[in-house]
């Protein structure tokens, strides 16, 4: 049986929680970390004429796929619905219903809101929404269903397949989207409460974020440097600044000054603390103006280190560091080499084997082509 003990609770959303389940039951401890491999600020229209970084369901699905492998095997919108029976067979649904309508929320008769949790044929459902509310704590755990059943207004019954192959291995990226047109919106919104409570959700979900992608770079093998660490307590103070001002607004007292002005040093900060990480396919040499690898040098190189790595070639291809993926150790860099020579019927340049040379799929072919234009001329001589 699924279960929530292996994820990190603290660091997802409603919608994102139980799909970690998933991906830790179905791989292993820690796949459901992939989900914070991006690191983003990316918004939308939302609610109440401001906008919004929550992702949607089918953003959330799309990640799910991506990053997780785990592929929608079937969809249904059920309205009216009687939740008893919904799931398949020795199965656990993943379900989206309205928060309002599920008893074990502090939501419950008190907040509409998407939210997810996981359905057994027997009754069971695991929720693993971890989160302090206004009405009490929402405490991941396995649950069952009323014994007079459950009906709710509208849901969404999804079952997830996982890849066959394991999960993907995605390397970090981060994308700093505009944040002018963001922040004016909560600043000139007439209706200071609601802007004041969905600027707590908002920088709840971004704080959230960001401790996901540190956790996902400390699994990685690259953990947080002191000023990351630093930009994460920032995002944890400003979700604490945000809710106080709601909470003051909310009993008619004056909004606290320098909420919106700090958002935007936190946001600024960002860029400084999570640099953005390089187009796919660029590694470092190919930015200071290399010329750009052959392509089926590249895809040579990649089914090379591939099976070595015990990642897929895609994930190479993208350029990612090899330091990102957990079987990559000195060893394996030993075994890449001699791999690649032999493949190759070369022998590289042992002036070129330095470390920083050989950490991702460019940077390898490079140093191929550096090496046999250098034996060339040896032969040559």
């Amino acid at each position: 049986m699924p279960s929530s003990e292996s994820v990190h609770t603290g660091l997802l959303d409603c919608l994102q929680a139980n799909i970690a389940v998933l991906a830790d039951h179905h791989y292993t401890t820690g796949a459901h970390l992939n989900l914070g491999a991006p690191l983003r600020f990316r918004w939308r229209p939302g609610p109440a004429g401001l906008p919004t970084v929550e992702p949607t369901l089918a953003e959330q699905l799309a990640a799910a796929e991506e990053l997780l492998g785990l592929r929608v095997r079937d969809r249904a919108s059920v309205v009216g619905a009687e939740l008893t029976g919904l799931a398949p067979p020795g199965e656990f649904a993943y379900v989206v219903a309205d928060a309002y309508e599920l008893p074990w929320v502090p939501y419950f008769r008190r907040k509409h809101m998407e939210h997810s949790f996981l359905l057994g044929g027997d009754s069971t459902v695991i929720d693993a929404y971890d989160n302090r509310t206004p009405w009490g704590v929402a405490v991941p755990g396995p649950r069952r269903l009323p014994s007079e059943g459950l009906l709710v207004t509208g849901a969404e019954v999804i079952v997830f397949a996982p890849s066959p192959s394991g999960p993907p291995s995605p390397g970090p990226s981060v994308e700093h989207g505009p944040a002018d047109g963001y922040l004016e919106a909560y600043r000139s919104h007439r209706d200071r409460e609601t802007a004041m409570e969905r600027l707590t959700l908002e920088t709840w979900l971004l704080a959230r974020s960001r401790r996901l992608h540190a956790a996902f770079l400390e699994h990685r093998g690259m953990p947080p440097t002191s000023v990351q660490r630093e930009q994460l307590d920032a995002w944890d103070g400003l979700a604490e600044r945000a809710y106080l001002a709601h909470r003051r607004v909310s009993r008619g007292r004056p909004e606290p000054e320098g909420v919106l002005e700090r958002f935007a040093e936190v946001l600024a900060a960002d860029r400084r603390s999570f640099p953005a990480a390089p187009a796919p396919g660029a590694a470092a040499g190919a930015a200071a103006g290399a010329a750009a690898p052959d392509e089926s040098l590249r895809r040579t190189v990649a089914a090379v280190v591939g099976p070595v790595l015990g990642v897929r070639e895609a994930a190479l291809l993208g350029g990612t560091d090899f330091r990102s993926f957990p079987a990559f150790d000195s060893f394996r860099l030993a075994e890449i080499v001699e791999r690649l020579e032999s493949a190759l019927g070369i022998e590289l340049d042992a002036a070129e084997l330095a470390p920083e040379n050989l950490r991702r799929v460019d940077d390898l072919c490079r140093v191929v082509g550096r090496s046999t234009g250098r034996l060339a001329v040896r032969d040559e001589a």
